[in-house]
């Protein structure tokens, strides 16, 4: 007994070394590393259009040419049509800002003093003080991972080396997937091979319908936003829109957000009610959608990560390794979720958690 406890020691105290070793490299060489995680993720996404086309007999290599050249043009295509439109408004925006902001703090003005007639001026103060206080404790939390991200990614990678060296190791991955793959489960230990290989399995579908699902969630929810906004005719409403669908994948942060800024827009160029109550409901339906129907069909209740677990990992892995920490925080975060609940479940199991009650069991049994 005192042997498969030292075992079981053992595995773990090299299990968490191997972590710690893990993350001393990704922190070493997080600055070299952006465009090579970035191409294995797109390998991961892109691998069950590839295996789907291999079953229509075209070879592998043919496969990964066409997933990646037909990427490549649906970027150029969006890139030829969101570009302007995002120059239109943004220029737009910025010429009628003087007003929009002469605007809003005529408005916030009429409120104040709303407030100070029914409400005592010390309470006022109060939340004046709390505002402030609260609202530079989030710019400097926001300028830190802001940081974090241009000291990860910009300072040492410019975008073009992104744009080449992406596709080039996104290539090659997904060409090979299959062989990694089977040449790890290789060098899996033969008398764990079924516990490691369930692990992994339940891994995998928890990144996946994570990783695929979520990021279908935030594409579908920031069309929905742009194209609302802009039928409401507010200014930035497409680039607002679209940037709060796209953050969507950390809960309720684009939802919240977007609606926010939405709203202080909407304040400041309209003069009558109806487009303020018009913005409020683009984001009320699209709140509807993602809870009804775009997060249990695409997403599912089997991913097992809870939304402040996640929040908790992206934002963790943003202050501590940039861009980098924020595109593996999710995997990571899955990984630990597998493994914990695994290791819940083996010590529900065990002699030490269930006591004397699994001996009385046997002999009730007899």
């Amino acid at each position: 007994m005192h042997k498969a406890h030292e075992g079981a020691l053992l595995k773990l105290v090299y299990f968490a070394l191997s972590i710690i070793v893990l993350a001393v490299i990704l922190n070493s060489l997080r600055s070299v590393m952006m465009p090579f995680v970035a191409g294995m993720v797109l390998a991961y996404f892109l691998d069950p259009v590839a295996d789907r086309l291999e079953k229509l007999k075209i070879s592998r290599t043919v496969s990964v040419v066409i997933i990646l050249s037909s990427l490549a043009l649906l970027f150029l295509l969006v890139m030829a049509f969101a570009v302007p439109m995002l120059q239109g408004q943004i220029v737009s925006f910025m010429n009628n800002l003087p007003k929009y902001v002469a605007s809003f703090q005529e408005k916030a003005s009429c409120i104040i003093e709303f407030a100070k007639q029914h409400v005592a001026s010390s309470k006022i103060d109060g939340l004046l003080d709390n505002a402030t206080q609260y609202s530079g404790q989030i710019v400097k939390w926001v300028g830190k991972i802001l940081g974090g991200l241009v000291s990860g990614s910009v300072a040492f990678f410019s975008i073009l080396s992104l744009l080449v060296i992406t596709p080039v190791v996104a290539f090659y991955m997904l060409r090979d997937w299959d062989k990694m793959v089977a040449k790890i489960d290789e060098l899996i230990p033969r008398n764990e091979v079924k516990t490691i290989r369930k692990l992994l399995k339940e891994i995998n579908t928890t990144i996946a319908g994570f990783l695929r699902g979520q990021s279908t969630v935030c594409i579908v929810l920031g069309l929905v936003y742009a194209i609302g906004l802009s039928v409401v005719g507010l200014e930035m409403g497409f680039v607002v829109g679209l940037i709060s669908g796209l953050i969507s994948f950390i809960p309720y942060v684009g939802c919240v957000t977007g609606f926010l800024v939405s709203m202080a827009i909407a304040l400041a160029q309209f003069t009558t009610p109806a487009p303020i109550i018009a913005v409020a409901v683009v984001f009320a339906i699209g709140q509807f959608l993602e809870g009804n129907f775009l997060t249990p069909k695409l997403v599912g209740e089997k991913v097992g990560l809870h939304p402040v677990w996640v929040m908790f990992a992206l934002l963790a892995g943003g202050v501590l390794l940039g861009f980098l920490g924020i595109m593996i925080a999710v995997p990571v975060a899955a990984v630990i979720g597998v493994l914990v609940r695994f290791a819940i479940g083996e010590y529900l199991k065990s002699e030490f958690y269930l006591g004397d009650d699994k001996p009385k069991l046997k002999k009730q049994k007899n």
